[in-house]
């Protein structure tokens, strides 16, 4: 974690993307500090996922800065992204329902002892991290095809954190879940601020965001359009950011609406 708290534990400045003619990312900005849920919103299209790519070293920007506790660094790769510290849950999950949780949580890092796996030490650590998020799961041990969907997707964040990253980005993590089953995931986004981690959250869902973001950032045509307080701002500005509609404009619908 950043020792100096002014220090943003990640800092995006002018970060630009283009695919051939399409101009992706413009001049993109954003900081995230450590206990600290940012919620990057827009409509389809706005850059969101394309940035969360960037972060996670899936995509390399085409110009811009990245600062990971203050110092510049480049994010080629993936495994570059996690050796920095940064974790990522795309919206597919990338878990195997035939296998058991523990087996999820340590898909790709399995720990060995010697030639064989250390089924024991692995177990053991999953156990630790289920607490520390505490996680709804039955057993370590249960497949991932008898958990519901928000207890897969529990598992996928309690997968960012082998490795004990600094940064944690959702992409879309309660989208196609029940009330109940967001409702416990938004509580593990808030126990990972809790736990000291920085957390970019993307979601459309703006009772979502409002509900755990400490600060919403919105995008708009790759450009940034707006930085919110999210405990002062009002639904109306955020919409009017995302949509590129005026305040007013939002109020004349809003009471249109209610009229009908």
């Amino acid at each position: 974690m950043s020792e100096n708290p002014r220090v943003p534990l990640l800092s995006l400045r002018q970060i630009s993307l283009r695919f051939g003619a399409v101009e992706a990312l413009v001049g993109v900005d954003l900081d995230v500090h450590a206990h600290q849920v940012v919620a990057l919103v827009g409509d389809n299209g706005a850059g969101k996922s394309t940035l969360a790519k960037v972060i996670s070293g899936v995509l390399t920007p085409d110009s811009g800065l990245i600062e990971i506790d203050g110092e510049e660094q480049t994010i080629p790769s993936p495994s570059a992204a996690h050796a920095l510290g940064i974790a990522t849950v795309f919206q597919d999950l990338a878990l195997c329902g035939n296998l058991d949780v523990t087996s999820n949580i340590f898909l790709g890092r399995e720990l060995t002892d010697g030639a064989l796996l250390d089924d024991g030490r692995m177990e053991q650590m999953a156990r630790s991290i289920l607490r520390d998020l505490t996680l709804r799961i039955p057993s370590v041990r249960t497949p991932l095809s008898e958990l519901s969907a928000g207890q897969r997707q529990a598992v996928a964040i309690a997968r960012t954190l082998i490795g004990s990253p600094r940064l944690v980005v959702l992409d879309e993590p309660t989208a196609a879940l029940s009330v109940a089953q967001t409702a416990e995931v938004l509580t593990y986004i808030e126990r990972l601020r809790d736990l000291g981690h920085g957390v970019i959250l993307i979601s459309h869902n703006m009772n979502d965001v409002r509900a755990v973001s400490d600060r919403i950032v919105v995008l708009r045509h790759g450009r940034n359009n707006g930085s919110f307080d999210a405990d002062t701002a009002s639904y109306e500005s955020i919409l009017a950011a995302i949509t590129g509609a005026t305040t007013q404009d939002n109020e004349m619908m809003r009471r249109m609406a209610a009229l009908r």
